[in-house]
């Protein structure tokens, strides 16, 4: 006779002997019972462990890469008790209000702009204009900005879900203001907008021409650009000692609508360095017409958004820089980054102190670097990085693991130093 198979252990006495996983005890249920079922009770805490670390947490940014995707763009930090806020309600007239009453008028204020809009994402902010703007209508923009980002978001299937018709015009490196002239008498009023797409991560070079906003002014629809990245003023009132060389030539919203846009779109968590959202900017008239479309709810942000949206306006008023995360991190000087890598390498017992060269990231400022310093590592150590208790993230440069301590806040040099000095030694130690 064939001995009996062993019977399965209860699912939730399996649950809870992961309990110190510290997962909800549901999701223990889940895992214990998927273990069972696989025939394989002693993976319940392996699959527990998975599903934990697959939910939202921290991480600690050494990839040198300012305004990473993957791990959210720029650095936020918002709280506020629970409450109600006037989100939408007139407190003198007691009245309902708009949310564009408050914040949407400080973002207007750092832009020079009459009036703004705040949607959800900058990819939002180009269709609302464009649906608002040009329903059914032509929008003539320039064959070399007709631009793919992250995400799949590319410039001609955004205007066909808004519902305008895209107008080619130029060609792929060089579009002369002579272009839109002859679109704008070949469409007469049917040519609603004239757009302006910033190339955001890629460049042109070499027998290229533009047509700069100034030039498109005057032409009769009114101009519209996507300057994407969020600079706010070329100037940087708030940083002491103003713009960082780096940012030479980066399009402002301020500077663009002094120039002759009458809209302005950009997104939030860029060089903006704040939480996700897109920002409509510009003639008060055409941001009401925004304003007033249905798609306008649908890509509205919610309170918390805006709320830190307001926080961020308010520092950036009372040009406090050294307090946005972002632009604190990307103009720190590389001497104070290159001594703390000395400290981290000294706490740790381990790597080396290498220079190394950050960029802003986000689809931003495309082959723009900015010097900095970090940790050197033999071999690739990332997977080993990423498992500890707070995840890791660096990158590998030739056979090397990289950590770059622009992107790290200093607060974080000792969560650092601990997850180098708890990587196991390898057979042949290197440095």
């Amino acid at each position: 006779m064939t001995a009996p198979s062993a019977r399965p252990p209860s699912v939730d006495a399996l649950a809870r002997s992961i309990a110190d996983v510290g997962l909800p005890h549901p999701l223990l249920v889940e895992a214990a019972r998927a273990a069972i079922a696989a025939g394989d009770a002693a993976s319940a805490r392996a699959r527990a462990e998975q599903r934990a670390r697959s939910l939202l947490r921290p991480v600690l940014n050494a990839t040198g890469v300012l305004l990473h995707t993957n791990l959210g763009r720029a650095p936020v930090a918002h709280a506020q008790a629970a409450g109600y806020t006037n989100l939408e309600l007139d407190l003198r007239s007691g009245r309902r209000g708009s949310r564009s009453d408050h914040v949407a008028r400080l973002w207007a204020d750092l832009c020079g702009a009459e009036a703004a809009l705040v949607v959800n994402n900058g990819a939002a902010a180009v269709l609302l204009v464009l649906a608002a703007l040009a329903p059914g209508q032509g929008v003539a923009v320039s064959r070399s900005e007709l631009v793919e980002i992250g995400g799949g978001f590319r410039v001609p299937e955004v205007m066909a879900q808004s519902g305008a018709r895209l107008v080619e015009v130029g060609t792929t490196n060089r579009t002369r203001r002579s272009d839109f002239e002859r679109a704008v008498a070949t469409h007469g009023e049917d040519l609603a907008v004239l757009l302006k797409v910033h190339q955001s991560n890629y460049r042109i070079v070499g027998f290229t021409e533009t047509v700069e906003v100034g030039e498109l002014a005057g032409l009769g629809p009114p101009v519209v650009a996507d300057i994407g990245s969020g600079l706010l003023d070329a100037a940087c009132p708030w940083l002491p000692g103003g713009p960082p060389p780096w940012l030479a030539g980066e399009p402002a919203a301020r500077q663009t609508l002094a120039a002759g846009a009458d809209l302005v779109t950009f997104s939030g968590d860029k060089l903006a360095g704040g939480p996700q959202a897109g920002v409509i900017a510009g003639r008060a008239e055409l941001v009401s017409r925004c304003a007033a479309h249905p798609l306008a709810r649908a890509l509205r942000p919610g309170g918390l958004v805006l709320a830190a949206l307001q926080s961020l306006a308010l520092t950036y008023l009372e040009r406090r820089g050294g307090d946005i995360p972002f632009w604190r991190m990307a103009t720190v000087d590389a001497a104070e980054l290159r001594s703390r890598a000395f400290a981290v390498v000294a706490s740790a017992a381990r790597g080396r102190v290498v220079d190394l060269a950050s960029v802003p990231g986000g689809g931003t400022l495309p082959g723009v670097v900015i010097a900095s310093a970090g940790v050197s590592l033999g071999g690739d150590r990332l997977a080993e990085l990423r498992a500890w208790r707070r995840p890791v993230i660096g990158r590998v440069e030739e056979g090397r693991t990289l950590l770059d301590l622009r992107s790290v806040d200093p607060g974080d040099d000792s969560e650092l130093a601990s997850a180098l000095s708890a990587l196991a030694l390898r057979t042949k130690p290197q440095a």
